[in-house]
């Protein structure tokens, strides 16, 4: 069963792109975005990013971190973080832990063809640990999703 608006989040989030655990108590006091997005490196995922970081600091003065989620490998998010001059954390969901809690991953079809993949999702998480508020992946606007946010 995937959390909902009104559920506490997991106190272990996952690794990061340098091996660190991530804890929700890590950011107590803070608003969290955990955004879900499918893939390092393509070009709906860059702008995601990208508009993410351009309005970091805008983010942070209004008392939210920002966290992202994919299914890459701490490698590949180092490299995404290099290229793009990403300011905020990756974490390598390898094993879908933290994607299938949330309910992000399943199956997804492009051109008649079915896979498993990521839905591109933005949880807000308040500073007591309980999500607030849910951007679905039919709402998200990557290279506004800032605006969203706020």
């Amino acid at each position: 069963m995937a959390l909902k608006v009104g559920d506490k989040a997991p106190e272990v989030l996952g690794i990061n792109q340098d091996g660190k655990e991530l804890k929700l108590s890590d950011y107590k006091g803070k608003k969290l975005v955990l955004y879900f997005y499918p893939k390092d490196n393509t070009s709906g995922c860059t702008a995601q990013a990208c508009n993410l970081r351009d309005n970091y600091s805008t983010l942070i003065d209004s008392g939210y971190e920002v966290i992202g989620v994919s299914a890459d490998s701490a490698k590949s998010h180092q490299g995404f973080i290099a290229k793009q001059s990403l300011p905020f954390q990756l974490i390598a969901d390898t094993e879908k832990t933290l994607s299938e809690l949330f309910g992000t991953w399943g199956e997804k079809s492009m051109y008649g063809r079915k896979y498993m993949g990521m839905f591109r999702t933005t949880f807000i998480i308040n500073e007591e640990g309980i999500i607030e508020r849910i951007i679905a992946p039919k709402e998200i606007k990557t290279s506004d999703h800032t605006a969203q946010i706020l």
